[in-house]
């Protein structure tokens, strides 16, 4: 694992960053190095509050500031309130980070209109409500980022329906990127590959030949994808909005 951002900027700036499904992998990796870039950091969480609190005393302990939030990102009144508790905590947010979401797999054969609802609601539809309320709360020259997948870019066997809502989300912030431009506020998708998460690792997933088809021979690492949020949310990255930006190692 790779912690070499973990130097804690002065937190100087009264940045604040709301971060969906961030108690744990690749949300927990963004909301620790946002809050090392300065940010003060909401921790949403659905259901685990102790790991949640984890996240939240890595951060203090740092120097850094953070809140734990539970709410369910997919839900649009729990992720209002969610938004509102960003304002009252932090006075506003500059940027947000939509982490949550839930993998539906299968193959199309085989999928029921069950599936193809409950893939589209936990991440095409939650994806939408969440810029819907971006909109309105981001505050200008702020910057807002979706974690899609590089699955919507290899297109691999039983995730068409994964595939498939997670790329509805990019489509979305990028006509999103169009209509916040002008407050200067950049909207851009990442877009992880196999990443060593505890989802990941329960997961059927062939790690030997992911890791063998990669370039850079290796699973990704949270810290890889948090790391290039952490550029999306800089002031280096102020010329850069509606793109979909690949983090898989080469894999697709």
């Amino acid at each position: 694992m790779y912690s070499t951002f973990w130097s804690v900027m002065p937190y100087a700036s009264g940045r604040a960053a709301l971060v969906t499904g961030s108690s744990r992998g690749i949300g927990r990796a963004i909301a620790l190095r946002l809050a090392a870039d300065g940010f003060g950091v909401v921790v949403n969480y659905r259901s685990d509050a102790r790991a949640a609190s984890d996240v939240v005393r890595a951060i203090e302990a740092k120097g850094g500031r953070a809140t734990a939030v539970r709410a369910d990102a997919t839900d649009p009144a729990q992720l209002r309130t969610l938004f509102d508790a960003a304002h009252r905590h932090h006075g506003g947010i500059d940027a947000f980070v939509h982490n949550a979401g839930g993998y539906v797999g299968g193959a199309v054969a085989e999928s029921t209109d069950e599936d193809y609802e409950r893939a589209f609601a936990v991440n095409a539809r939650a994806a939408f409500t969440a810029f819907r309320e971006a909109a309105h709360s981001v505050r200008e020259h702020g910057r807002v980022v979706y974690i899609s997948s590089a699955a919507t870019r290899v297109s691999p066997a039983g995730q068409a329906l994964y595939a498939a809502a997670k790329a509805a989300g990019e489509q979305l912030i990028r006509t999103f990127a169009r209509e916040v431009g002008a407050r200067g506020i950049t909207a851009n998708s990442v877009l992880p590959g196999p990443t060593n998460t505890r989802t990941f690792a329960a997961s059927s997933a062939p790690v030997d030949q992911l890791v063998a088809r990669t370039p850079l021979g290796r699973l990704g690492e949270p810290e890889d994808i948090a790391d290039v949020v952490a550029f999306l949310t800089s002031d280096d990255a102020r010329w850069v909005t509606g793109q979909s930006i690949t983090v898989d190692g080469g894999l697709s």
